[in-house]
């Protein structure tokens, strides 16, 4: 899914804030991503959304070499990645349906097309008898469901989670990583969640560690029979 190469990044004539990272996320995988504020992760979320481009290195996505892709590939790839974000990002004009509908109805979906897939989605985080309300009415918790669900709705291959457990309690955030982690299961997706809670990482696959800009692996601990 995700290839870095000896990646660096740095912004204008500043120092680099991302030096020599390399790293791949297979299909169906789960990686926590985590490290002190400042130490590169949301850098590196930028990239690999294709939001930057790095200074150095080299980057593929769904095996496409993005130094050589052509520019108006790049919407295409962006489509195949869903992105949850610690402060929800939801309209908050539109219901809960609405917001989750979003993104198919700005890919020229009809109605007709999504509607059943929606509201399979809501219900599957939990949200099938509130549908119609909008985020004001509904539970921080809540809201964070119906932006995980607008993030899968177009059934992408590659998940990020920028912090998406931070403003939530300990048993609400909980919900949300096992719904991530069964999302991984069950499309195949890959998903990178980037926390600094060391404490969500039990389910994850792989544990990696950014460190003024340079990225660690941890090896996770068998669990005893």
């Amino acid at each position: 899914m995700v290839r870095f190469e000896n990646v660096g990044m740095r912004y204008g004539s500043g120092p680099e804030v991302l030096r020599d990272v390399s790293f791949a996320l297979d299909s169906g995988s789960f990686t926590f991503l985590t490290g002190l504020s400042g130490a590169g992760k949301t850098t590196l979320l930028k990239l690999i959304c294709l939001a930057e481009p790095p200074s150095r290195g080299l980057i593929t996505l769904f095996g496409e070499d993005l130094a050589t892709a052509r520019r108006r590939d790049l919407p295409a790839l962006r489509r195949r990645i869903g992105v949850v974000f610690q402060d929800f990002r939801l309209l908050s004009h539109l219901s809960a349906y609405d917001n989750v509908a979003l993104p198919l109805r700005l890919a020229g979906k009809r109605e007709s097309e999504y509607a059943r897939d929606v509201r399979e989605l809501l219900s599957w985080v939990g949200l099938g008898d509130r549908m119609t309300h909008v985020p004001s009415a509904l539970s921080g918790g809540e809201q964070q469901r119906v932006g995980l669900a607008r993030a899968m709705v177009t059934s992408p291959k590659l998940m990020l989670a920028d912090e998406p457990t931070g403003n939530l309690d300990q048993d609400t955030g909980a919900l949300v990583i096992d719904l991530m982690f069964n999302l991984a299961r069950k499309k195949s997706a890959a998903i990178l969640l980037i926390t600094h809670d060391r404490s969500l990482a039990a389910k994850a696959d792989r544990m990696l560690t950014m460190n003024h800009g340079q990225l660690t692996e941890a090896v996770k601990q068998a669990v005893p029979a």
